[in-house]
């Protein structure tokens, strides 16, 4: 990438923090942007910290890649604290919404659940401190407010000495009796004085002054710090916008959505919680209350509908009744639910047609492709996963005419894992060589022969759009002793055969693409790195 002017400069401004007190003061707002940016990309957590701690603007959006290293995010946050006692800083918006990284990953970036923990953290820690400087501000209140009634009774004797001698006043009981009733007098008026000042203090304690939008990752460690964060009332406000749970109970994601501003909330992550049919029928109900709600992933929550169970017609209906309710809907997310035959029922309720949909792992019946190859939503579908379904030659026609109906619209497919072999994959490549808007396919696992590798692979390279392909390790780079039709698992685990040359693949596939002219395009068979969104 080529860096402009701009950036080569700030990079240069920001690489000695001993030179910050000499151009923070006087720097125009317009290079607050470039500044940051350099020092986020420079890993410069001191000069990041400066910077927001002074941001000149309104709104604050910080890039999402490369995600910011974790050391600059925590300087972040907590120049965004101080920030509010800050009478430089015109932050009110502060949207990181997409920052979280990969946990371990390069450059030390913080994942999710991390994040969502600093988030918090710094959100309790902003009304802990506004608090302390309130009390502050109350106790000087009192001081000066005594002083100034010590003042006034010092001046008050003074006057009443002078008084009593001009007069010839000689008894102190009147002069007593005086005192005690401007005592009470004054103590009268108390009451209507912190009234006041706690109805002001109450307003105080109830402004917000910056609102922090984040995607928020969820679980049983992670889940009192989140409610904390949620109902209480201070100087920053956390709102959501992709909620991700994972490991927690029905009653506590309700208890969770109960919390979360419903204009915010465009997506649900549900990962690795035993809900079941019975907890997702209760759930969806309460994610109509969330108008702009877009997208909803379910991964390993227990649904199986592969044997017959009393009341499963009844919780089926209500599914179908709940994912009604979601109006603005566009992308479903159903992983490993196995739920054979009841595509139908899931999806034609839907309103509007989905533009991405996942289905791995799902235990699809041939019923259910010949559904979703002539629904409303194929001919919308911009990404299909249909990873770890079998397919076979009674599936081969409704995957064809799938592919065609999606022909102008879908940019990522994964087939990977669905046993294809050179003789479906034959057959197949004409329908996906006519899907002219596909920008990466991943069909790993699937058992290819290096002919069948090489047909896939001429077939891609006259693909225009395609950018990336993840392709299989071919049978022949395989140890003996391989099923003749292996599983993807079996794919997965069994070795390479080392006495094997795989470069001899590699290299007929290079000269393909090298002769091809496409440097364009990226072919792997890297599953563990394999990543669609790079191509985004």
């Amino acid at each position: 990438m080529v860096l402009s002017l701009l950036s080569l400069c700030a990079s240069e401004v920001v690489r000695d923090h001993s030179s910050s007190p000499c151009w923070l003061s006087c720097v125009p707002m317009e290079l607050f942007r470039p500044l940051l940016e350099a020092s986020l990309s420079g890993c410069r957590p001191l000069a990041v910290g400066e910077l927001v701690q002074r941001w000149p603007e309104r709104t604050l959006r910080v890039r999402r890649k490369p995600a910011p290293n974790r050391l600059c995010i925590q300087a972040l946050l907590l120049a965004v604290v101080r920030g509010l006692l800050d009478h430089r800083c015109a932050l009110q918006v502060l949207d990181l919404c997409g920052l979280q990284g990969d946990e371990g990953g390069t450059g030390d970036p913080m994942g999710g659940w991390s994040l969502t923990v600093a988030l918090c953290t710094m959100v309790l820690q902003a009304r802990s401190g506004a608090q302390r400087a309130q009390r502050e501000r109350k106790r000087s209140s009192d001081l000066e407010r005594k002083r100034d009634v010590k003042r006034e009774r010092a001046g008050e004797h003074t006057g009443e000495e002078e008084l009593t001698t001009t007069c010839g006043i000689s008894s102190e009981d009147e002069l007593i009796r005086g005192v005690r009733r401007r005592m009470e007098s004054e103590r009268k008026m108390m009451p209507t004085v912190t009234e006041s000042e706690s109805k002001q203090e109450v307003k105080e304690d109830s402004e917000v002054l910056v609102h922090v939008r984040a995607d928020l990752f969820v679980n049983a460690r992670s889940w009192e710090r989140v409610r904390g964060a949620l109902t209480t009332c201070g100087p920053l406000k956390l709102q959501c916008r992709y909620l991700r749970a994972e490991e927690i109970s029905v009653s506590s994601i309700r208890a969770l959505l109960a919390l979360l501003p419903q204009q915010g909330l465009l997506g649900l992550d549900v990962r690795y919680s035993n809900i079941g049919v019975a907890g997702l029928a209760e759930l969806l109900p309460l994610l109509k209350s969330f108008p702009a709600l877009s997208s909803l992933r379910l991964h390993y929550c227990n649904l199986d509908l592969r044997r017959e169970q009393p009341g499963q017609e009844g919780a089926l209906k209500d599914l179908s009744e709940g994912l009604k309710q979601l109006q603005e809907l566009r992308c479903l997310s159903l992983t490993a639910l196995r739920l054979p035959g009841q595509l139908r029922v899931l999806l034609s309720s839907l309103p509007r047609p989905l533009e991405v949909l996942e289905l791995p792992y799902l235990s699809l019946s041939p019923a259910d492709l010949a559904f979703l190859s002539v629904s409303h939503h194929a001919s919308n579908l911009q990404q299909l996963d249909l990873s770890e379904n079998r397919l076979d030659e009674t599936t081969l026609t409704s995957i064809r005419r799938l592919l065609s109906q999606a022909s102008n619209t879908l940019q990522h497919l994964s087939l990977s894992g669905c046993g294809l072999t050179d003789n479906l994959l034959v057959l197949l490549l004409p329908s996906l060589g006519c899907c002219r808007a596909l920008r990466s396919l991943a069909l790993a696992l699937n058992p290819l022969s290096v002919s069948g590798l090489m047909d896939l692979v001429k077939m891609a390279v006259k693909m225009p759009s395609l950018r990336q392909l993840l392709y299989p390790n071919p049978l022949e780079d395989y140890q003996p002793g391989l099923p003749e039709m292996p599983s993807s698992a079996q794919l997965l685990d069994w070795p390479l055969d080392e006495a094997i040359d795989v470069n001899i693949t590699s290299s007929q596939i290079n000269r393909a693409l090298k002769e091809s002219g496409r440097s364009d395009l990226l072919l792997t068979c890297d599953l563990l790195n394999y990543d669609k969104d790079m191509v985004c």
